[in-house]
């Protein structure tokens, strides 16, 4: 079954990251949101969610509710959709410069046409990345 852009139907409401230091994560996160036009929708002492109008998909960084030390998990990531391939790259820098590590520089990908993306990891090692995708024309 394929489905079309038109077709989609939100699937996401939100996801969520751990962090060891929240305040750290939320400066850097306040910072890396607002270049794509996000920003703070719910805030409390253990977590900040962030995102670009109500009823969008959020993003939400937490001190682990169980009071264990966040850990990164193996396979995971996170993916933020961009406009332009341009926007992928501003991304990218943007994070690298608030002191993400590369974890693989933009550009096309994969055997996928049409798809460009770069990858970073946070303050706490969390799996970013930043893609756009136009679908080839039939």
């Amino acid at each position: 079954m394929t489905i079309t852009i038109a077709e989609q139907v939100k699937m996401i409401g939100y996801v969520t990251l751990g962090t060891n230091n929240l305040d750290k994560a939320v400066t850097f996160y306040d910072q890396l949101l607002s270049s794509i036009g996000a920003g703070r929708f719910i805030e409390t002492e253990l977590f900040v969610a962030w995102a670009k109008s109500p009823g969008n998909p959020g993003f939400t960084i937490t001190k682990p509710f169980n009071g264990a030390r966040a850990s990164v998990g193996n396979g995971t990531m996170i993916a933020f959709t961009m406009d332009s391939p341009e926007q992928v790259d501003a991304f990218y820098q943007k994070a690298i410069e608030l002191g993400a590590t590369d974890d693989g520089r933009p550009g096309p990908r994969g055997e996928m046409t049409g798809f460009y993306a770069g990858y970073f990891r946070d303050l706490d090692g969390n799996k970013i990345n930043a893609f756009y995708y136009q679908p080839p024309k039939e």
